[in-house]
């Protein structure tokens, strides 16, 4: 795979059409506001347009062109890498979800120099917290984390979609772990009902993992 760093007139750019990512309208002008602030911006991901020539296709960066061409920017630095549709495909179903997490301990003592500069309220601006999030992290007390878990990240949002029957099954098996008094969800980590459910959740498929043989 070849590459080579240009300046590329925006008029140029075109989106994959089959890019599935998308920014909310509040990240957007997130993005919008700390290139505006900065003038920098990672450099978008481009391809030579395979359908018309003298053109480029987006891999990754749509909405930074989206933003750029909002504040008047007629130019985008690109990296061009010279790949076809197959290699294409995987870069656009994982550069915009492959990623780490956020360490606790950093985080928070990036956002306490941020906010000991900056108010919460104009940090929303420009970071992917909202104000009141920035404020409950900044002055987030570290509880003692159960055994077998690492207290240093911050908790992971995790999304399913059931149908009636498999609802009503995932109720009552997290109500029976949350009524049996089991340790892990009587943990003192396990305050609020969301953390018991999710700590009944991870008893559960723990128990099952422990007797599955997998």
């Amino acid at each position: 795979m070849t590459s080579s760093v240009r300046s590329i007139a925006l008029e140029k750019l075109i989106a994959h059409p089959d890019n599935p990512n998308r920014m909310s309208k509040v990240n957007f002008s997130k993005l919008v506001g700390n290139i505006e602030r900065s003038g920098r911006y990672e450099p978008l991901i481009v391809r030579p347009n395979p359908e018309k020539a003298g053109f480029f296709q987006i891999i990754n960066g749509c909405h930074r062109c989206q933003a750029l061409a909002k504040l008047g920017y007629k130019i985008a630095e690109c990296v061009v890498w010279d790949i076809d549709d197959e290699q294409t495909d995987i870069l656009l179903a994982t550069l915009n979800r492959l990623g780490g997490k956020d360490e606790l301990g950093k985080k928070l003592k990036l956002l306490n120099r941020l906010t000991k500069r900056t108010e919460a309220v104009a940090l929303s601006k420009l970071l992917p917290q909202t104000a009141r999030q920035i404020e409950r992290l900044v002055n987030l007390k570290f509880p003692r984390a159960p055994a077998g878990m690492n207290g240093k990240y911050l908790l992971n949002p995790m999304v399913f979609f059931v149908d009636d029957a498999q609802q009503k099954i995932i109720e009552e098996s997290l109500s029976a772990v949350e009524g049996s008094q089991n340790e892990v969800v009587e943990h003192a980590y396990a305050k609020t009902k969301g953390a018991k459910r999710a700590a009944a959740l991870a008893h559960i498929a723990g128990y099952f993992l422990n007797h599955s043989g997998a």
